[in-house]
């Protein structure tokens, strides 16, 4: 069955990136409020998959930070039975696969996803019209304004 992938940005969509940036291994904000509730109900959706990318996936430690932050905040928000559930799902479904010669993760691509829907803090609409470099300008996240 083909399934919708969804790709999620992780800083500022899921880590509510607060801080600064300091390391691609060192995630030290709490997570965006509802994004555990989104991410779990992506997880148990016969209709979507789920690839989180960030600038973080190509950098050493990167992926595997972002699945100890998720299992433990997963583990904190539900509890054990619940949380590690998740959070083991996010991680041992990132074993390194091959298609066509391209190595993937399963939930964490190494590369940008092929996506029906991406959702990033940091990325206007394309609506067939260019931006000005006033409007780019102007551009701030939405935990920035």
């Amino acid at each position: 069955m083909y399934k919708k992938v969804i790709s999620l940005d992780f800083d500022g969509v899921i880590h509510s990136y607060t801080s600064q940036w300091l390391e691609a291994d060192f995630i030290p904000d709490p997570p965006v409020p509802r994004a555990l509730v989104f991410i779990k109900s992506i997880l148990e959706s016969t209709d979507y998959e789920l690839k989180i990318y960030s600038s973080r996936n190509n950098q050493d430690g990167g992926i595997r930070a972002m699945q100890n932050y998720l299992r433990f905040w997963f583990i904190k928000e539900y509890g054990w039975e619940v949380g590690a559930g998740i959070g083991n799902k996010l991680r041992s479904c990132c074993n390194l696969l091959s298609k066509d010669h391209n190595e993937y993760w399963n939930h964490f691509p190494l590369t940008k996803p092929s996506a029906f829907l991406s959702i990033d803090d940091r990325a206007m609409l394309f609506t067939g019209t260019f931006p000005s470099f006033e409007e780019i300008n102007a551009f701030k996240p939405w935990n920035k304004k």
